[in-house]
Parts: C-alpha cells; structure tokens; sequence
C-alpha cells in the first residue's frame, strides 16, 4: 500500500515551549545574531550555528532538496516541538521565529513531511530567561497551535513506522514485526485521545480481543496483529480466563495476514488525513487549552485502564512501552497547559509543584523497566510488588492531575 504524502498548510511557523511558552515576534525584532541558516536537503538538515544565546532567534529555512520539507526546533526530550515551519516548497524559502529560553534543544527537518526526519542535531541556548511576548489570549492559541503540530508529527512519524511493520507481518517476517510492534504503538499511544474521537477509528486499531467481541465488532488493528505474532501456546489463557481455544484460535493465512495489514495502514491512512484537515484544527480551536488538559488526563486513564493490569498488550508483554508512551504524552499535554495553571495564585503553583512531582517519580519508576529507546523488560518479569509500586506512583499522579482543567479554567 501506497502511503500517500499530503502536505497541507493548517500551522505555518508554530512557536511553543522550551522551559515556558515561547512566541512569535517580528522579523523586525530579531537582533541580528540571532538569525540563523538551515539548509535543508534529501538527507540533512544543515544549522548555520549550534548554540545560541537566549532571546528572538529566527531560522531561515531554505529548502534544497527535491521534496517539501519541514523545519523544527525540539526540546530536550526530542519529543515535544518548541517551534515548526512547514510546507516548506522545493527551491522555496521560510523562516521560524522564536523566543528561546535557555536550555537544550533539537534541530530536525523532515523531507516529504513524513517519517522521524533527517539530521537531527544538538541545538543549546544559553543566557537568561527572556520576557514573552503576547496576552493570555495569545499564549492560549501558540498551546493550541502546538498541540496540533505535535499530533501531526507523531502521525506523520506512525505512517511509514507501521508500513514496515505491516509489511514484515505480511510477509512473514515476525522476527522484524515483533521488534517493531512496540516502537509504532508507541507513536499512536503518545496521542490515542485524538483517534478516540473518531468514531469507530480508535476500535478499529486499538481494540483487544473481547472489546471487539462485545461490541459486535469485527477485530482488526494492532492487537489482532499481535495473536499472530505472539502465537498462544495450547491451552494458553485470555484475560477473562477463557483459553485461548474457546475462542476458536487459530493463526491467519497469509491472505488473511495481508487483509489485516492493509486495514491497517488504511485506518491509519484515516487517522493522517484528520489530522491534516482544516476539521481537526478546528475542533482542536474549539476545546482550546481545556481539551489539552483533558487529553493529559485521559492518556494517564487508559494507563490505568490497560497497562497497568497487562491486559493491553496481551500476548506481547509490551504493555510497559504503551505505558511509558502514555505518560510520554501525558506530560507533552500537560507542559502545554502549565503554565496557565502556574498562574492560578497558590493553589494553582502548588497543583503544578504535585503534578511535576508525580511525573518524576512515575518517570524514574518506569525506568527501572528500562526505556522505549532501548526497549523494556517483558511485563510478566515484573514482580507483583513492583507493580504495586507502579500503581501508587500512577494513582499519585492521576489525582492532582484530575484538577489540572478545572483550576485552568477557575
């Protein structure tokens, strides 16, 4: 199946997060050491300079290659986008403006506007915190405006992941497919809410087996995949204590196999076209910073809806990369919306110090399991105790973050 690039102009350049909520400034307002040069081809993502110091910087992005191309600035953790400048045409000119806070940052474009990118290089900012620019109403928008760009990097990094992965299982290459599985789930769960809303979209990919079957559903997506893969051994149980056999088992043809992989990247095809539609923007303007919060909120429900118990990834044990995935984009949600509770008075600074608490622990806790970049340990070798542990940690964490809409918008 033919993954179809569609390059559409919904954000234009995108300022957001470092440390605090950066914004856009004009052009005029840049000093002239902080104008940089990016030279964008095929195969790099060349930065006139890697350190800066803090303060308006802008990035005129030329694009030197064959394909459109996008631009983005990323915070530390290589996950959350500080600033993005897209539909950047082949032999066509763009330019990122920021405000930068001190810290440690990433440089990446991304010919075709899909896939993980190219180039990706250290970019650190030093100097003081610098005053931002624009009222709340503003800052409200670059939130949502950020939070757009982040789904949309995400899909675009899932397509050609799970390609791959559909492709192995097709073939039969389940030694390539289970390697994979866990690093294209890991996209999709960073921000599962979106698909959620899209009707039959998210059941599609997402069930597992007795979901489907309780709903009348056919099963497909992700998890009918997984049986495949992880084939049950005779006798083996489901989660709700049946064995395998009671549900009439028994591992796909390979016609079935490439019927199951095309619905896949089909409805993934569908998750992409949303979210690069002029409705997705929309509706994200129309929540505004609260369905932000909420979405921070219902990444950490469906940790302690699934993962926690190992019910999610059933037969692969890779429920702690779904997991972590989760929290991952938890937390992005969250360091969107935190300062806006920051700015709450007492209540509001000391819900933040809570919330930011609780994602560390829960951080350094998963840790203990390993990372997605390394891969973690299967979830039946973690012991009972720790598990426990993990609950405590999720639940610390969940109740100071249940307040986190209600004291925004207080």
């Amino acid at each position: 199946m033919t993954i179809a690039r569609r390059p559409i102009a919904v954000l234009g350049a995108v300022a957001a997060l470092g440390l605090a909520l950066t914004g856009c400034v004009a052009k005029s307002d840049v000093a002239a050491g902080g104008r940089l040069t990016v030279s964008s081809t095929a195969d790099a993502c060349s930065v006139s300079a890697a350190t800066a110091t803090s303060g308006t910087l802008a990035f005129d992005v030329s694009n030197k290659g064959d394909e459109v191309t996008e631009f983005y600035l990323l915070a530390e953790d290589g996950v959350r986008i500080v600033g993005e400048v897209e539909n950047v045409a082949p032999g066509a000119s763009r330019t990122l403006t920021v405000v930068a806070q001190p810290g440690t940052y990433f440089t990446v474009c991304k010919p075709g506007m899909i896939g993980a990118g190219v180039g990706k290089t250290a970019f650190a900012v030093s100097g003081e915190k610098v005053a931002e620019a624009g009222g709340d109403a503003a800052q409200k928008k670059k939130a949502v405006d950020l939070y757009a760009a982040f789904v949309k990097d995400q899909v675009g990094q899932l397509l050609p992941a799970a390609k791959t992965f559909a492709d192995a299982y097709r073939n039969g290459d389940d030694a390539t497919a289970k390697a994979q599985f866990s690093v294209v789930r890991s996209y999709y769960e960073r921000i599962e809410p979106v698909a959620d809303k899209l009707g039959t979209l998210d059941p599609r990919l997402d069930f597992r087996e007795l979901d489907a079957k309780a709903e009348g559903l056919d099963w497909t997506g992700f998890h009918r995949i997984e049986k495949d893969l992880w084939v049950p051994a005779a006798g083996a149980m489901n989660s709700d204590g049946t064995t395998a056999a009671n549900l009439d088992w028994a591992p796909s043809t390979p016609e079935q196999r490439g019927a199951f992989a095309d619905k896949l990247l089909a409805d993934l095809q569908e998750l992409y076209d949303h979210v690069h539609s002029d409705t997705f923007v929309k509706d994200l303007d129309a929540q505004g910073i609260a369905g932000i919060s909420n979405g921070a909120i219902s990444l950490l429900d469906e940790v302690a809806n699934g993962k926690i118990t190992g019910e999610e990834d059933w037969w692969s044990g890779t429920d702690l990369s779904d997991f972590a995935a989760n929290v991952e984009g938890s937390k992005m949600a969250f360091s969107l919306v935190r300062d806006f509770a920051d700015g709450k008075g007492d209540e509001g600074k000391k819900l933040v110090a809570q919330i930011d608490r609780g994602f560390s622990a829960l951080e350094a806790e998963l840790a203990v399991h390993g990372s997605l970049n390394d891969g973690f340990a299967p979830y039946s070798t973690v012991a009972e105790t720790q598990k426990r542990d993990l609950t405590d940690l999720l639940n610390a964490l969940a109740e100071p973050l249940s307040k986190l809409t209600s004291t925004i918008l207080g």
